[in-house]
């Protein structure tokens, strides 16, 4: 659920929900963009030419990076970036992520300036990519809309160990098939080689070092950055910090503590709304949401062409916990389903969530599965799991989060399905030499809970805290102009906001 959620996708949130549509994803493609010809042999991705071309109102390119990192000489891929340029005589560039993993920041970049500060757009040239296997750059392909919604949308329970053992074949088939329609990149998305080709732009843009800013699991991204070349950090900021370094079972009870979290804070919102069609009390009010989730796994209930079930009432839930100002959406969605009885409402906000057209069914870009494919590979390996260990992992999950806690509990994991990265980062030792991190956190984040800021500030060595006291996830662009005074006075000026500051 690491996923940034601008202002940008707030107002596409709404437009969604008050006109019953699917908002514009098209990406960026192009097709007019020089590309360096991929080779077999030889290849030096730091000696190809980057050229721009007109696209819209952005410039956009396209580059080749190595297929595979270990053989940096050999078989290529294409990476697609674009680019706002600078409204002043720009100081270098800023490499901007929007997080995912699985986030487009073609995308990203489209929608950077309508919400960046003044005197940051004034001075960068800034720049999104697709980071490999994502969207518009070489993607992965995991199969057709059938095989994704079963592996994704569809529910299934682990009350047995024949469950289990179906679930762990799951995982085998979806990665046999996601290899047979991806090829060899399958294995060559993760993080480390995502960072290893921001590398490769930095270069090619003529940086001595990296600016970057990076949001949600773009924070892992750079923070892999800064461990792999911690001499090439320039100004870089984090904001919503992951803290990767969890074992996989502790970030997921992290996040589903932050999301009860900020449920309970929608509650007590929304008890003070004229039309809030949940109780009084705020636990029994939670309790209504559980059930309405829970009991729609074995009774969906019909929205806008399909049949809702618990999956997609989850979805429609968390993703207005990203922003406060979506909050409005999951009343209305809430107040459908428990006074009429449909979800209408609540589907569309899962198939904003999930990249999907409202209207076709059809996934709008690959995020969805390029998230469980990076998510797995930067996984530390494990055993396929048992009905012991995974009742182990349904009680930390309940405990974390009495109304998600079920169905963080539904899920077992990667296992063993040959997906593991052949490089992961397992210390920010030698990136807490670089140049100072800014670290940006928001104390009421679902997704990114604020103590993995504070945990990755302290990790990094060499970084300051920066705080947003309010709800959503992430600051920077959908918090106040404190937060954007302060981000833009490190990348711009170079002046570290003081230590503690809260905004």
């Amino acid at each position: 659920m690491n996923r940034r959620f601008t202002l940008a996708a707030a107002a596409a949130l709404a437009l969604l929900v008050l006109t019953a549509c699917t908002p514009d994803k098209t990406q960026v493609t192009p097709s007019d963009t020089p590309s360096v010809a991929p080779t077999t042999g030889g290849f030096d991705a730091y000696s190809q030419t980057l050229t721009w071309s007109k696209c819209d109102t952005l410039e956009c390119a396209t580059i080749q990076v190595p297929l595979d990192w270990n053989n940096p000489t050999g078989e290529t891929i294409e990476l697609k970036l674009n680019k706002l340029p600078a409204t002043g005589k720009a100081k270098g560039s800023l490499l901007i992520n929007p997080g995912g993993p699985g986030g487009s920041g073609l995308d990203l970049t489209e929608s950077f300036g309508a919400f960046a500060g003044k005197d940051l757009l004034k001075a960068y040239d800034v720049i999104g990519f697709d980071p490999r296997g994502v969207g518009s750059s070489t993607p992965v392909n995991c199969g057709d809309t059938a095989t994704v919604n079963a592996f994704i949308v569809t529910d299934y329970t682990l009350n047995t160990q024949a469950e289990v053992d179906a679930a762990n074949q799951r995982n085998a088939d979806f990665a046999k098939g996601c290899e047979a329609a991806t090829g060899a990149l399958l294995h060559n998305v993760d993080t480390v080689s995502a960072a290893r080709d921001m590398d490769v732009i930095r270069a090619l843009v003529g940086d001595e070092k990296l600016n970057y800013l990076g949001f949600s699991y773009g924070t892992q991204l750079g923070a892999t950055y800064a461990q792999l070349y911690p001499d090439k950090v320039g100004q870089m900021v984090l904001d919503g910090a992951v803290d990767f370094l969890l074992s996989s079972d502790d970030q997921a009870a992290g996040q589903a503590t932050g999301f009860e979290g900020a449920l309970t804070n929608f509650v007590k919102w929304c008890q003070k709304e004229k039309d809030c069609p949940l109780d009084s009390n705020v636990d029994a009010a939670l309790k209504q949401i559980h059930d309405v989730a829970f009991n729609a796994v074995a009774n969906p209930v019909p929205g806008n062409g399909i049949m809702v079930n618990g999956n997609l009432m989850v979805y429609g839930i968390v993703v207005t916990l990203y922003d406060e100002g979506s909050w409005q959406y999951l009343e209305q969605a809430l107040a459908e389903v428990l006074q009429k009885h449909t979800a209408d409402i609540m589907a569309q906000l899962a198939d904003f969530y999930l990249d999907r057209d409202s209207k076709t069914g059809e996934y709008t870009s690959n995020s969805t599965v390029a998230f469980s494919v990076i998510s797995c590979l930067d996984d530390e390996p494990e055993p396929v799991w048992d009905l012991a260990k995974v009742n182990q992992f349904k009680a930390q999950m309940e405990q974390a989060s009495p109304t998600f806690g079920w169905w963080f509990g539904t899920s077992i994991g990667c296992g063993d399905v040959a997906l593991h990265a052949a490089e992961r980062i397992t210390s920010l030792d030698k990136a807490a030499s670089v140049s100072p991190i800014l670290v940006v956190g928001t104390t009421h984040d679902p997704a990114t809970p604020y103590k993995w800021a504070q945990s990755v500030t302290a990790e990094l060595g060499n970084a300051t805290l920066l705080t947003y006291d309010g709800e959503g996830h992430t600051a920077y662009g959908r918090s106040n102009q404190c937060i954007i005074d302060a981000v833009d006075g490190w990348l711009v000026d170079g002046k570290m906001p003081k230590t503690g500051t809260v905004c």
